[in-house]
């Protein structure tokens, strides 16, 4: 598989899942052999405009073990040139000289979208602002939710938290929209629901959804349960403990679930899932950072395969 840039879950199409999972799958098994220098020669750029441990250092890992080198940054408002006021376009146009794949994370949707349109290198959406997309994480959730159940058609999955904003679910509820047969429950509070944006996606797309703020009434349904953050700036100072207790999962909420569902979590959690669940086998949130390496390794060597 080829790519060119990876901006956004819309760009892949069925057979090129079928095809990643194919190639995460041989990523894994390179991992256990102790990775490869098959890309020895190439460099990748994090170039990082928001903070982040998980997603720069799940890049930076696939890229090391692939062999190859990288350059990399977590602040990168701070640089001189552009705290001094330097463009995006020109950043990029710069780190594209050093680099033969950028990574890039920025606070504004769309920024990496238009990187990608100047970039004389491929250019990889590591998040991209509130509300836009991440959909390396959306590709690691469907491919988890793959290894786990076996299967995506028919599967049923409850997307919990800040759906207003929140780019992973939003990214994930494209790829399910590929699906047949897939059922998505938006479990939220009302002011953090789904944006249309999606639900008419979804419309188009004549995938079943539903729109839910009970969260314990959908438990025992549901195949898969992905739960999201809800900061506390989010809610009205008056209502913020009730929602974290109705969206809240400890021993005792697990039991509401079916013996093989599994629970997810982009990471890192707040007050989302008490650690006491941690060792449940159905709990895949961690298994879910190690399949972010295999993916992030089949996408970074799909985009620089000659």
């Amino acid at each position: 598989m080829k790519l060119q840039h990876v901006i956004e879950s819309q760009q892949f199409t069925l057979p090129m899942l079928n095809e990643l999972f194919g190639l995460a799958d041989q990523m894994g098994a390179l991992i256990g052999r102790g990775g490869t220098l098959d890309y020895q020669h190439k460099i990748m750029a994090s170039l990082f405009y928001e903070p982040s441990t998980r997603t720069r250092f799940s890049f930076e890992s696939a890229m090391l073990r692939l062999g190859g080198k990288i350059m990399s940054t977590e602040r990168a408002q701070d640089f001189s040139s552009v705290s001094y006021g330097e463009s995006l376009d020109d950043t990029i146009r710069v780190v594209a000289h050093y680099a033969d794949v950028i990574v890039l994370r920025h606070n504004q949707i769309g920024a990496v979208k238009r990187a990608a349109a100047i970039s004389s290198i491929p250019v990889i959406n590591a998040g991209d602002g509130k509300g836009g997309q991440h959909p390396t994480q959306a590709l690691l959730d469907l491919y988890t939710i793959y290894k786990e159940t076996q299967t995506i058609d028919g599967v049923k999955v409850a997307l919990v938290g800040n759906l207003l904003d929140g780019r992973t679910v939003r990214s994930l509820a494209y790829l399910l929209g590929k699906f047949e047969r897939v059922k998505i429950y938006f479990v939220a509070p009302t002011t953090l629901q789904m944006r249309q944006d999606i639900l008419e996606y979804l419309n188009r797309h004549h995938v079943w959804y539903t729109l839910e703020s009970d969260f314990l009434k959908i438990l025992p349904e549901v195949d898969v349960v992905y739960m999201t953050r809800i900061e506390e700036e989010k809610m009205p100072a008056a209502s913020i403990e009730k929602p974290f207790k109705r969206y809240f999962i400890d021993e005792e909420v697990m039991k509401l679930m079916k013996s093989d569902a599994i629970l997810m979590h982009p990471l890192p959690r707040l007050n989302e899932i008490s650690p006491a669940v941690d060792t449940d086998p159905r709990a895949a949130y961690f298994r879910q950072t190690k399949n972010g390496v295999c993916i992030r390794m089949a996408l970074l060597a799909s985009v620089l395969n000659p």
